[in-house]
């Protein structure tokens, strides 16, 4: 199944961060942070402006965002975790 985003939605893929842990302290799941780092996996078209043109997006699938931590609405697409949210909610594209 494929979802496609409205307007200015974006869907995310979280992307998990290795942790090593000196002394080999285990933290639980339920005790760890979700990463605040993504892949784009689908984006919308765009905002619809007053004038009735579309806003381009500024992202666009395969870029790697940051978001803020409660940021988003969390989906089950295809037994995976995703994030569907607003583009105006990325803090940022990663760049390497």
């Amino acid at each position: 199944m494929s979802l496609r985003p409205l307007a200015d939605q974006v869907l995310i893929r979280r992307r998990e961060v290795e942790e090593q842990h000196p002394g080999g302290i285990i933290i639980p799941d339920t005790a760890k942070d979700k990463p605040q780092e993504g892949e784009i996996l689908a984006v919308g078209p765009g905002r619809m402006r007053d004038d009735g043109q579309r806003q381009p997006m500024a992202v666009a699938i395969g870029d790697t965002v940051l978001f803020g931590k409660y940021a988003g609405t969390e989906i089950k697409l295809d037994h995976e975790d995703l994030l569907v949210m607003r583009e105006s909610d990325l803090l940022g594209r990663l760049e390497s």
